[in-house]
């Protein structure tokens, strides 16, 4: 069975909801940390049992000699001391920032620290060490983060008392009530620091311009991040550093576009070159090819070249190099050349090639053209 509800509230079993609350009320206004530190356990004992009376399903639960938390208990159901501050919150207000009490340590974790990291095709395909340098804040050398100049300690905040946190008695429909907030002097850490180093005027850290070796794995794409833990900004008061990320940018290559892992580049080839075929020596990303181009080729042909591509970030194996060919077709000939090039057609069948239209009103006015 659970603790006499009743009688924490000092009220009985017949009171009505208004008086459960009047009673909480009144109990919460004496036993209010700020009023009375040393009732903390009592002050659990009673919104407990306020949480329990003013919902009516524990309430009968309760009068029935159940669990009123269903089997859940003291903190496994909703009213444990967790919920105090929410409580207390509400009625009550402020708090310190956080949702603590008390003093908050002048030792923060610093931030993290993005740069980013431009690589060229080749770096990004076979990995490189690259150097990056930033702007930061590192550890002060003369008083490795106390703060505090030599042979000196932070002294007890005069203000809050080494509280961290000072009390303010405002006026409420509960009647006057303390409400405590962050000491501004010392900023919630309950001392000052009274003689600060002159290396970092008492911030435990001072700026500085660090260059980092970064390791570049095989086969990065544009945007990823390499993440270099404890290599970002060093915290407040010397505390530990964040971390470093280096973001890849991939130049243009004259020659690549990349698509993931697969590589395309174009081709071109001459009208002829084309139509009889010929070999094009092709450098790739380690090594040099030659491209057979069979006798006929059409432009807009993709010619594959298996596992010429990027290495593969997270799995063995490399891409493909896709090479399109474009072919061109003379935009001015000589007259032999244009003789040439008729008897061709002719000899092919070609001087009224098979897209052009015949007939019909495409064909007159074809023939009206050729007449003139």
């Amino acid at each position: 069975m659970a603790a006499d509800y009743y009688g924490v509230l000092g009220i009985g079993r017949d009171a009505t909801a208004d008086e459960i609350k009047k009673a909480y009320r009144k109990l919460a206004r004496e036993l209010h940390p700020d009023v009375n530190p040393d009732e903390v356990e009592r002050m659990k004992e009673v919104t407990e049992a306020y949480s329990v009376l003013s919902d009516t399903e524990k309430r009968q639960r309760y009068d029935l000699g159940g669990d009123p938390f269903g089997g859940a208990g003291f903190g496994g159901g909703g009213a444990g001391f967790g919920g105090l501050g929410d409580i207390m919150d509400a009625f009550f207000g402020g708090g310190t920032a956080g949702g603590g009490r008390g003093q908050r340590s002048r030792v923060r974790h610093g931030a993290d620290v993005l740069v980013g990291l431009e690589l060229e095709l080749d770096e990004a395909a076979f990995g490189a060490s690259k150097d990056v340098s930033f702007d930061t804040a590192v550890l002060c050398g003369q008083c490795q983060g106390s703060g505090t100049a030599a042979g000196t300690h932070p002294e007890t905040c005069k203000t809050c008392r080494g509280r961290g946190e000072v009390s303010q008695v405002q006026r409420s429909f509960l009647g006057q009530v303390m409400t405590s907030r962050p000491c501004p002097a010392c900023g919630g850490a309950g001392s000052t620091i009274t003689h600060p180093c002159a290396g970092c005027g008492g911030e435990g850290r001072l700026a500085e311009r660090r260059t980092v070796t970064v390791k570049v794995p095989a086969g990065v794409e544009h945007g990823m991040r390499i993440r270099l833990t404890g290599e970002g900004e060093v915290g407040p008061g010397g505390g530990p550093a964040g971390d470093l990320y280096v973001e890849v940018v991939e130049k243009p290559h004259p020659v690549f576009d990349r698509e993931g892992a697969d590589l395309h580049c174009k081709v071109t080839l001459p009208m002829t070159a084309a139509a009889l075929g010929t070999t094009v020596t092709l450098r790739t990303l380690d090594s040099t090819e030659d491209i057979v181009i069979k006798a006929g080729t059409q432009g807009g042909t993709v010619l594959p070249l298996r596992a010429r591509g990027m290495p593969r970030l997270r799995s063995a194996g490399r891409g493909d190099l896709f090479v399109h060919v474009e072919v061109v077709t003379p935009g001015k000939l000589d007259d032999e050349q244009e003789e040439l090039l008729r008897q061709l057609a002719k000899l092919r069948g070609e001087e009224r090639p098979p897209g052009t239209p015949s007939g019909g009103l495409f064909g007159r006015l074809r023939d009206a053209f050729a007449g003139r």
